[in-house]
């Protein structure tokens, strides 16, 4: 908890950039998985709890917070979802989420998807989420999963500070009220693997057709935000290529 003090001396969201706004390798790898599954992961989403406003789901958000090496230097997550927070803050759309500005709840699950170039996900990634105290972190890796030495599919949950890797597909989440995993989807119409929510007996949530061409508009939107916040850090002096580790 940080004090009133500080507290009163942070910027607020309407000052600080959005997102990061970091060009990715290439056409397909912006599609899927880095900013279209988040998108369709929401989209399900917000049918799934549709009957709920006590929930956010960020897609390629800036998450502004006191535990790194500024409140004003953010983590950009692929996709993060809070629990206990306004659906619109204040009847709005959010540019940014700052834990100050809300009630100090942090995400209480990360995922970060894996391009040709790594970005950190295994190590200073996860370092600043298990500082900043999110309790699962998910990252999918379906196709440098090798290179990387890692599995396509991992699920972390932080114990006593530390973040452990938690078996079994799909894994229920017990504390959000649903499980994540892989399911073969329609998508494009083309079957391929994607990342699903499952209810509580194992059942996946699918994902409408329809939604992947609403999501390619929304992308549209989000590459025209290029580089803003990338050259936001540089005025700042720092590169947002070079972060320091949280």
């Amino acid at each position: 908890m940080i004090s009133p003090e500080l507290k009163s001396s942070l910027p607020s969201t309407e000052d600080l950039p959005c997102s990061d706004d970091t060009p990715v390798d290439n056409e397909d790898q912006n599609l899927l998985p880095n900013l279209l599954l988040p998108n369709l992961l929401l989209f399900v989403l917000t049918g799934i709890w549709s009957d709920r406003l006590d929930w956010y789901f960020g897609v390629d958000m800036a998450v502004y917070h006191t535990t790194g090496i500024s409140p004003k230097v953010p983590v950009v997550p692929d996709g993060f979802l809070s629990l206990g927070v306004e659906r619109r803050k204040g009847g709005k759309s959010r540019r940014s989420y700052a834990v100050w500005e809300e009630n100090e709840i942090v995400p209480i699950l990360v995922l970060e998807m894996v391009s040709h170039k790594p970005g950190g996900e295994y190590d200073e990634k996860m370092s600043i989420y298990a500082k900043l105290g999110v309790l699962y972190y998910i990252i999918y890796n379906p196709e440098f999963w090798r290179r990387d030495r890692h599995q396509p599919f991992e699920v972390y949950k932080l114990i006593d500070r530390q973040y452990l890797q938690q078996i079994g597909e799909p894994y229920w989440m017990a504390e959000v009220g649903l499980g994540i995993g892989r399911s073969l989807q329609l998508i494009g119409g083309i079957e391929q693997e994607s990342l699903v929510w499952y209810d509580e007996s194992g059942n996946v949530y699918p994902l409408p057709d329809t939604a992947v061409q609403q999501m390619r508009e929304e992308l549209r939107v989000e590459r025209q935000r290029a580089e803003r916040l990338a050259e936001y850090l540089r005025s700042q002096g720092i590169d947002p290529d070079n972060l320091p580790e949280a």
